[in-house]
């Protein structure tokens, strides 16, 4: 993995200046610091200010396992193009199908372990969340949520995340199939992506040359993404830079270049 802000690749986010690109970002983790009560996520203030001159320069969007309408509250406002939640799901074409199988998934779960001390599972009508933040002992908490999920009599597909077990309906679109859409439909020739967690793996995976720039928040040599930044606060470092790529001056020598 490379630092995407370190001088030696400053030709990577250069060409951004004058492409036709499509920025998008995963939210918590990402845009805003994880905490422990994930109702209290929010982004910094520089962050929000940082994004929204950013949104006004590019086609941006968020991607995140938080249903839709949470992440656009959250959102506060900031004029994204595309709001993406559910870890791709929502909106997907006949993603109504799976409301049922989520449902039933929940009954089952809340079942088997809705008992235990610290474990939280969230209802997202598409998909699930199974929080043990809380939990006393992490271990015996993924343990369990783990047997329960296996016990499950419908197929699924399960994405463990930060103190967090996402359990999503079998065929249910990933990140990195919700971000080919939006390119598509975008017409971006080249999307910028930023992520922290194992759900932005499916993106960093499908990275193709010349058409996906993937950046991991936190570098780990496990991970699929060809870039990272150091952590989370230096988000608003990234953000900037994409801002001054599109200053008017920096914009209009890149322009000229290019022709």
């Amino acid at each position: 993995m490379r630092r995407i802000l370190a001088r030696a690749h400053a030709d990577v986010l250069a060409q951004l200046a004058w492409a036709n690109v499509l920025v998008a970002l995963d939210f918590d983790g990402t845009l805003a610091p994880i905490v422990d009560d994930r109702d209290g996520a929010a982004m910094r203030s520089s962050t929000r200010e940082l994004l929204a001159e950013v949104c006004a320069l590019y086609p941006c969007a968020v991607i995140s396992g938080r249903s839709r309408s949470d992440v656009e509250a959250r959102l506060g406002g900031v004029p994204v193009s595309y709001i993406v939640g559910n870890h791709g799901v929502e909106p997907s074409v006949g993603m109504e199908r799976f409301e049922e199988v989520v449902r039933a998934m929940r009954e089952r779960l809340e079942s088997a372990i809705g008992g235990i001390q610290g474990v939280e599972i969230e209802d997202k009508r598409f998909s699930l969340a199974v929080h043990f933040r809380r939990s006393r002992s992490a271990t015996r908490a993924r343990l369990a949520i783990e047997a329960a999920v296996a016990a499950l009599p419908m197929k699924t597909r399960v994405i463990a995340g930060k103190r967090v077990v996402n359990v999503l309906p079998e065929g249910a679109p990933h990140k990195g199939i919700a971000l080919e859409a939006l390119q598509a439909l975008s017409g971006a020739d080249i999307a910028l992506y930023v992520g922290d967690d194992v759900t932005d793996e499916d993106v960093f995976e499908s990275e193709r040359p010349g058409r996906l720039i993937g950046v991991r928040v936190g570098r780990r040599a496990s991970s699929a993404a060809s870039y990272y930044i150091d952590d989370q606060p230096q988000i608003d470092a990234l953000l900037a830079r994409l801002k001054a790529l599109r200053s008017t001056q920096a914009f209009a020598s890149a322009r000229r270049a290019s022709t």
